[in-house]
């Protein structure tokens, strides 16, 4: 499955929510959506998951338009909003038949679903509860697990780990592992962007509704300034390796992580070589030199600049 967004644009009145944005990602991949608050994330997802309609562009799942053909685009996407909307007297299997229902599943097929899902989701043992009474963590299982009622081959995710306990969010991050190994396309916006990093492969930047970058992760940290940042510990004070540092050429941020001091070089390999040459031919006496990879708060740090729609 390939999903392309084309030319996507979002006006209320004079504000520009998105701004002729297009980006494209397949089967198997999770991207992460990032961007700052206001930046455009949630209402791009909306209208992908046809809640709501552009002012312009076009999103295609498998070359079916979300503008032209809803109804067929609706069956191939599942949408997890930021949070579960509140249900009185209503329990965790009741929930879930019921969307089984309003897509079309049927009798004894339905039960089989339904149960399939809570066991995937680890809802099974609690399924008698009501949700208004779940807690965040179990609430956004819930969801995850409506979601993925009607087995679509396309997930977006609205700040699926906001409000999650640690354990929480490893026990997501694992489902969601699961479902890209099922070959499922996988779009997820968080502002935890350490968590995103160790489940996405791509990311999508965008800022005051417009894109900025959009790539494998690797690609996208290639395009920044920083191209290598080392880790490096000597038999010497770090702030004095540190001021041995920021005499060299290419050098262009340093910091002290509590053991040694992390250092951002401009450049490539090489570069990042001759900095540990440099750094022999002066007598330091170096006992680590290990490349760091540079990670999405970095990358989204140095790309934005926290700007609003």
């Amino acid at each position: 499955m390939l999903v392309r967004a084309v030319n996507l644009k979002k006006y209320f009145k004079t504000t520009k929510a998105v701004d002729d944005i297009s980006f494209a990602f397949s089967s198997g991949q999770i991207v992460g959506f990032v961007g700052p608050n206001g930046a455009g994330k949630t209402t791009t997802m909306r209208i992908m998951a046809t809640m709501d309609e552009p002012t312009d562009g076009d999103v295609f799942l498998n070359g079916i338009s979300v503008q032209q053909y809803p109804e067929q685009a609706r069956r191939m996407v599942g949408f997890m909003p930021d949070s579960l909307p509140e249900y009185r007297d209503v329990t965790i299997e009741d929930y879930l038949d019921f969307f089984a229902r309003a897509f079309g599943i049927r009798c004894n097929r339905r039960h089989q679903v339904v149960q399939g899902i809570m066991a995937f989701t680890n809802l099974t043992g609690i399924c008698t509860k009501y949700i208004n009474t779940l807690s965040k963590g179990m609430k956004q299982r819930v969801s995850l697990a409506r979601a993925l009622i009607h087995d679509p081959p396309m997930l977006i995710l609205d700040e699926p780990a906001a409000g999650l306990d640690p354990r929480a969010r490893i026990e997501l991050r694992e489902l969601l592992k699961a479902l890209a190994e099922q070959k499922k396309a996988i779009l997820v916006s968080s502002h935890i962007l350490s968590e995103l990093a160790e489940i996405c492969d791509s990311a999508i930047f965008i800022e005051k509704g417009r894109l900025l970058r959009a790539g494998s992760l690797d690609e996208i940290a290639g395009q920044d300034v920083v191209r290598s940042r080392v880790l490096i510990r000597a038999l010497c004070p770090d702030r004095e390796l540190q001021v041995k540092l920021l005499q060299i050429p290419g050098i262009c941020q340093t910091r002290l992580p509590g053991k040694g001091v992390e250092a951002d070089i401009e450049g490539d390999e090489k570069d990042s070589c001759a900095v540990l040459s440099q750094l022999v031919g002066w007598g330091v006496p170096v006992v680590e030199y290990k490349p760091l990879k540079v990670g999405l708060e970095d990358i989204f740090m140095n790309i934005t600049k926290g700007e609003l729609s």
